[in-house]
C-alpha cells in the first residue's frame, strides 16, 4: 500500500479549503460603528449598493445588524446612495 507522501495529486488537495471566517468588530475591538464614515460603510455593500449578509462578511449577528443600522442611517441623509450600478 502507499503512504500519503508517495501519491501525487493531479490538482492541489487544498483547493476547496478556506480560511475561517472572522467578526472583525470582536477582533479589533470595534464597539461603535459610525454612520458617517461612508468609506468604511462601502466594505459591506456589493456593487449594486445591496448589504452584504453575514455568511459573505463574517460578521457576528449583533455587529450586523449595527451595519446593517448604520447603512440606512446614512442612505437617509444622502450619505449613502439607496442603488446604484458601479458603487465600487
Amino acid at each position: 500500500m502507499a503512504s500519503r507522501d508517495e501519491i501525487k495529486f493531479l490538482s492541489n488537495p487544498h483547493l476547496g479549503s478556506q480560511r475561517k471566517k472572522y467578526c472583525r468588530f470582536k477582533k479589533f475591538g470595534i464597539r461603535h460603528i459610525d454612520y458617517k464614515d461612508p468609506d468604511f460603510l462601502v466594505q459591506f455593500l456589493n456593487a449594486q449598493g445591496k448589504l452584504l449578509p453575514r455568511r459573505i462578511t463574517g460578521n457576528s449577528l449583533k455587529y450586523q445588524k449595527k451595519v446593517a443600522v448604520a447603512i440606512k442611517r446614512a442612505r437617509h441623509l444622502a450619505i449613502l446612495p439607496f442603488v446604484t450600478d458601479l458603487l465600487k
